[in-house]
């Protein structure tokens, strides 16, 4: 369980978290670094496994028909992003607690935060790949409300917006991969789609596969063309770049595509999508760093450019190269995140981000200073630090691809290119913030050093860049080995972690790069005129424009199809529904079988006669609401009464409950429209409605004559024969709703609860005002609670909620249970706020619909859960007997309490509608208040 653990460790400290915030940012930032604490503790015995080669897997089956498997994998790459993610998540925490204002919520930040953190831990150890799409979709959805956290700012909710476009159309493609990966394989068992690495790449699908997969993989981690909305991203709090755009969002692309290494690399398409789009990232990131003021503007692009470094590296194809990448995650992750922190302690302090103004700060702050320098330094792959070494390994690569003739100087050309424009960035990150002359209008001046604990994480993360660097082989050597040989899937080749390798190729490209850097910073100006000649692209506006562009012609679409006509929209859907039928069903041939019809007795022709001519007539008053409504109510007993008669008892009782709820919702909501409809609609219209409306009905009862009257198979045999031995009870229609379809139910109920949620956010400050008369002009009565009712009605309370418990305890062998228990409380509670008012009910009811439901909710989801801790799937139920003196021997089933889950949320949804439209009307309240005096 030490795996499950890990992953859900920081959402439930995101539920604990608000809590401590009432403590103070301190408490808060204490309890917050807890849960990550308690996960490292958990992965520390697992180290001597995975050093050897090893591989650690936890799982639990959860939906195996569909493939989904609730399982944990950890090997040596899923440690190092593990690691990653918690250790440097705790520094974060830390620096947050120092950065964020004592004014802003930070109960929300940390909540979100650990949110996040939770949805990354979930990715990289997640062993089934649709378990692992869940948590990807999670990260897109928490970093969404981390980048808009601040919220009063335009350009963060468009920055988020812009991520979560992004993010979340990559992820489609994703899913879309994986399901093409799965189909493949026969399984989404990750130990499986590794092992058949050669059967994906011989497949037809292969192609398709691959792009689909690395066009979320390149959405995420900020590739060109994609990369466009990691800058935009900066709006967010520095805690949060440093974090997510440095460390760990950004960093899941890059970890989907050395954890399919094995499966997906290798051929011709791998090398050229994913190596060329990593050259495009690495130059174009690269060469616009150079030109951005904005402190974090040029991170972001360093970030863009070092992300398109590990791509290309990956896409080289080669076991060296992929170590190299792996060594530069480790690298990149931990001079980045520094230099973010640094750069918010900046903006902290001086109050502006613009590199034009933020002039000599080392006077100011030498201590800040220093650290930034070493990291930039780092980024710049400076010798003696973690960013050399893997620099030269990149660099080693690149002359060890096979091109073909010219093509083959491509390689080593573009990465010192790529290198020359990283040490002009990084210069300029030294020189123009911490020397370059004085500060120049600083909105805080002077500035001055953060509080201490502020650096810490700062400090933590350069320490490692220059024990990295002095020290590789000791420091990262076996984490490096383990996560290679995980990427790699087998066998890693001999390389050496040392600080210098000799006088070589790479060395000489590493000065060609310093050097080449240092000059064209020096001649900075020259190259931000030249670039100045070139109209720069808004990539905001652009996006901007493209969704607008979206936008309009997707209301134009919809307004030529949804004009407000309900007739219409029925029409369309009548239509469609014809011509999609018509031609299978004409192929197919509808005609009456040889198994006859039953014969029809008189009660039944009889009701038959009422349903219809009471169908007719709701069509023919449809224009007056009030009798319409009655008469409609009409072919709803008629329903429910051919239920019982057709022996489906259990039915019956839930469409005559059902009928209830509905007439009184409808006529608290006629209550505020008028009480007859003017004439609307054309002559010709009405005709050809009828003709549509004919022969839809004529071919519906054809369809069901065909198939009544032809011998079928059916399931039912299967529910008759396993309701008793397998759910334990021998009411075959509630078995099914709590055993084999629960997992149904359980979404049914939910659904039902947003409906409810959704019409009381909708209502709850809706101005209404009622009409002053019937529809015929008389005023409305002054005894708004009749007497005779409020007596009726409350003696009928307890036997009505007598009647619902006995119709919930036998509902497991007898017709009944939750939803048919929980609709006859619902209408006897309903009664009661009928027949005595709003503030005299609820009075007596001090308790909260929106609790009933979330206990409803949390019952069923319990009970399903509860299978999961005895190794058995997600909502298998169980069944004993007991004896009890006098009672005798009866019988307990665990679905009893997901039907009491389905009995809560019932009441709580249907009073919390119901109630809710009935508040909005002023007798309850004014007929309370008068009772109450």
């Amino acid at each position: 369980m030490s795996l499950p653990l890990v992953v859900f460790l920081p959402f439930l400290g995101a539920i604990a978290a608000p809590l401590f915030a009432l403590g103070g940012r301190t408490a808060i930032a204490i309890a917050s670094s807890v849960p990550a604490l308690i996960a490292l503790a958990a992965l520390f015995p697992h180290w001597e496994t995975l050093a050897n080669g090893g591989t650690v897997l936890q799982s639990w089956e959860w939906l195996p028909a569909i493939g989904i498997s609730f399982s944990f994998r950890l090997d040596g790459l899923s440690l190092l992003f593990a690691l990653l993610i918690l250790i440097i998540g705790v520094l974060i925490i830390l620096y947050a607690r120092y950065y964020l204002k004592p004014a802003e919520n930070i109960g929300k930040f940390y909540a979100l935060l650990l949110c996040f953190k939770g949805s990354m831990l979930g990715i990289v150890l997640s062993s089934n790949l649709l378990l692992m799409m869940i948590f990807w979709e999670l990260t897109s959805l928490t970093s969404f409300l981390l980048i808009s956290f601040w919220n009063h700012k335009q350009d963060a909710r468009r920055g988020a917006r812009m991520a979560l476009a992004v993010t979340g159309g990559g992820g489609l493609a994703l899913l879309a991969g994986i399901l093409i990966i799965g189909n493949i394989v026969g399984s989404f068992e990750l130990d499986d789609v590794l092992a058949a690495g050669d059967v994906i790449k011989a497949h037809s699908m292969y192609p398709i596969a691959l792009t689909l997969v690395l066009l979320g993989a390149f959405t995420k981690s900020a590739q060109f063309p994609f990369h466009f909305w990691l800058p935009h991203a900066m709006q967010a709090p520095t805690p949060v770049s440093a974090y997510l755009h440095s460390a760990t969002m950004v960093k899941a692309g890059i970890f989907l595509m050395a954890r399919l290494y094995p499966a997906l690399a290798g051929t011709e398409q791998w090398f050229y999508m994913v190596s060329f789009t990593g050259m495009a990232t690495l130059l174009i990131g690269a060469y616009v760093a150079m030109f951005k003021h904005d402190l974090k503007g040029l991170l972001a692009h360093s970030t863009v450019s070092h992300l398109g470094l590990i791509t290309l590296l990956f896409g080289m194809g080669t076991e060296l190269a992929a170590v190299a990448a792996v060594f530069h995650v480790i690298n990149h992750a931990t001079f980045k995140a520094s230099l973010f922190m640094a750069a918010g302690i900046i903006d902290h302090e001086t109050g502006t981000r613009d590199m034009r103004r933020i002039n000599g700060l080392w006077r100011y702050m030498p201590h800040t200073a220093t650290l930034a320098m070493v990291a930039a330094s780092s980024m710049a792959g400076v010798p003696l630090l973690n960013g050399f070494l893997s620099k030269e390994m990149f660099f080693a690569e690149s002359l060890q691809l096979n091109l073909p003739g010219i093509w083959a100087w491509l390689p080593p050309i573009v990465a010192t290119l790529a290198g020359i424009f990283a040490v002009a960035y990084s210069a300029r990150f030294i020189h123009d913030v911490f020397f370059n002359g004085k500060p120049v209008n600083l909105p805080i001046y002077p500035p001055h050093e953060p509080p201490r604990y502020m650096k810490i994480p700062v400090e933590i993360l350069v320490f490692a860049c220059i024990m990295v660097g002095m020290f590789p082989a000791v420091s990262v050597g076996p984490l490096l080995y383990a996560a290679a040989h995980a990427t790699l899937g087998g066998e890693v080749p001999d390389y050496q972690l040392a600080v210098i390798h000799g006088f070589n190729l790479p060395l000489i490209m590493s000065f060609a790069a310093f050097f080449g850097g240092l000059i064209m910073y020096s001649q900075r100006q020259k190259f931000f005129d030249f670039h100045a000649r070139f109209k720069e692209i808004d990539e905001k506006a652009v996006f901007e424009a493209i969704v607008l562009r979206i936008v309009d012609l997707a209301n134009a679409f919809t307004a030529r199809l949804e004009n407000g006509s309900l007739q219409r929209y029925a029409m369309l859907l009548v239509v469609s529904v014809l011509a999609v039928a018509a031609m299978p069903l004409l192929d197919l041939g509808i005609f009456i079988g040889e198994t006859g019809l039953s014969p029809v007795d008189w009660p039944t022709a009889i009701a038959a006669g009422v349903l219809i001519i009471c169908a007719l007539l709701t069509a023919a008053v449809h224009r007056q609401r009030f009798y319409a409504l009655v008469v409609l109510s009409v072919v709803g007993l008629i329903v429910a009464l051919a239920f019982a008669r057709f022996s489906a008892p259990d039915l019956a009782m839930t469409q005559l409950s059902v009928e209830v709820v509905t007439i009184v919702l409808l006529m608290l909501a006629l209550y505020y429209m008028p009480g007859w409809t003017p004439v609307e609609t054309p002559l010709k219209r009405r005709f050809r409605d009828i003709a549509i409306a004919g022969i839809a009905g004529i071919g519906m009862t054809l369809v069901t004559l065909a198939m009544l009257t032809h011998p079928f198979s059916s399931i039912s045999d299967f529910f008759l024969e396993n309701s008793k031995p397998g759910g334990g009870g021998t009411n075959v229609v509630n078995v099914i709703l709590v055993d084999f379809r629960g997992f149904d139910t359980l979404g049914e109920i939910t659904v039902l609860a947003i409906a409810a949620l959704g019409i009381y956010a909708l209502l709850k400050n809706t101005p209404l005002t009622p009409p002053p008369s019937d529809g015929e002009g008389h005023a409305w009565s002054r005894d708004a609670y009749p007497l005779m009712l409020r007596l009726i009605a409350r003696p009928l309370l307890p036997l009505s909620l007598m009647v619902s418990a006995f119709i919930f305890l036998r509902g497991h062998n007898l017709p009944g249970g939750g939803f048919i228990a929980g609709l006859i409380t619902s209408i006897a509670l309903i009664l009661q706020y009928i027949a005595s008012g709003l503030n005299w009910t609820q009075d007596r009811i001090p308790f909260k619909y929106h609790n009933v439901i979330g206990l409803g909710l949390l019952f069923a989801t319990i009970a399903g859960a509860a299978s999961l801790a005895f190794g058995y799937p997600f909502l298998t139920s169980t069944f004993g007997y007991i004896t009890w003196p006098v009672v005798g021997k009866f019988e307990v089933a665990s679905a009893l309490v997901f039907d009491l889950g389905v009995y809560l949320t019932v009441i709580g949804a249907t009073l919390l509608a119901l109630v809710t439209i009935g508040r909005i009307s002023p007798h309850s309240a004014i007929k309370s208040k008068r009772e109450g005096a």
